[in-house]
């Protein structure tokens, strides 16, 4: 076979001594259970014969992406929702489409949910969340391109984008002891090992000699949010600030807050993490660390475009801007 011929599944199905639809359940991780052996040469084929799904061969074979998939952990996040806006702009600019996918949704219900995605025949995607050793294996197996972006650090496979977290982190906290606070908690995911927004916080205050404040779990959600906060409200040695590690987090802790009959920033001090639109418009509006969302959606949009990107990671860096939240 030329490297000019399109390799089909059949040809795939052929070399392997397999039926077309073994080689789709292969692909897709089912619906019907492969043999292990079975499995194996189907995987031996594809990665000998160089096959990839229809349109993504077609993309390659022209060097440009012509549909794109997104995948968010929840568009309701204001943080995604403003990701996927600035991606969908980059693509619309280069003549690109935009089909976007909440992860979070379709892995409570299967945890196969990417074979969906497969089925889609994306040319590219862009994904803004993590994944498994799983899905991992099923995208490198499909050669499909692929951006991460909204990632703490590099991945062995992909290329990845994000921001400098830890340092966000740790200006964000330092802005608050510069304005005198001593007594600085942190509410963030449940995950810490994960988040270097809590490390720099923690480092943040070793550096100035104060100690850790207290740490409020929370998923990241709007009642994740509240709750955290109502717990941090209620404490009888109560912190005078707090650095809140996503808008959506700091948004809901506002208002319960306001619920609980503390003044933003005279009874406690916030500042958060993202720079999101809806950060403004908060009351009072927030004191924030900013991601460059469009400069990074446009570097994703322009390594899929450039062809399979290679595994590096592109880190940008934040500001803060200043609001009322803080004192400012």
């Amino acid at each position: 076979m030329t490297a000019q011929k399109s390799v089909t599944r059949t040809d795939v199905a052929r070399y392997a001594g397999v039926s077309s639809a073994v080689v789709s359940y292969v692909l897709n991780d089912g619906p019907k259970r492969v043999a292990p052996a079975t499995r194996q040469r189907v995987l031996d084929a594809v990665a000998l014969l160089g096959y990839r799904p229809n349109a993504t061969a077609r993309a390659l074979s022209r060097g440009k992406v012509d549909m794109i998939g997104m995948i968010v952990p929840d568009i309701r996040n204001p943080y995604f929702s403003e990701l996927v806006y600035a991606v969908d702009l980059a693509a619309h600019a280069r003549g690109r489409s935009l089909l976007v996918i909440n992860s979070d949704v379709r892995r409570s219900a299967a945890p196969n949910h990417l074979k969906g995605l497969v089925s889609q025949q994306f040319d590219g995607l862009v994904l803004a969340d993590t994944l498994s050793p799983a899905e991992t294996a099923l995208i490198v197996r499909l050669n499909i391109p692929i951006v991460l972006i909204n990632q703490f650090r590099g991945a062995e496979e992909f290329m990845s984008i994000g921001v400098d977290y830890f340092d966000g982190a740790r200006e964000a906290t330092e802005h608050l002891i510069n304005r005198g606070h001593k007594k600085i908690a942190f509410i963030g995911g449940t995950n810490p090992a994960l988040d270097p927004r809590e490390h720099g916080w923690m480092e943040a205050l070793t550096e100035a000699g104060l100690p850790l404040g207290r740490r409020y779990r929370a998923e990241f959600s709007s009642a994740g949010g509240y709750e955290a906060a109502m717990e941090l409200a209620r404490e009888p040695d109560r912190p005078t600030a707090v650095f809140i590690a996503s808008d959506q987090l700091a948004i809901a802790a506002s208002a319960a807050f306001h619920a609980a009959g503390l003044r933003i920033p005279e009874d406690i001090a916030v500042v958060s993490f993202d720079g999101t639109t809806e950060s403004k418009y908060n009351w009072p509006p927030l004191t924030t660390m900013v991601q460059p969302v469009q400069a990074m959606a446009d570097e994703a949009i322009n390594r899929l475009i450039a062809g399979t990107p290679e595994p590096t990671f592109v880190e940008y860096p934040m500001k803060i801007v200043l609001r009322a939240s803080s004192g400012d």
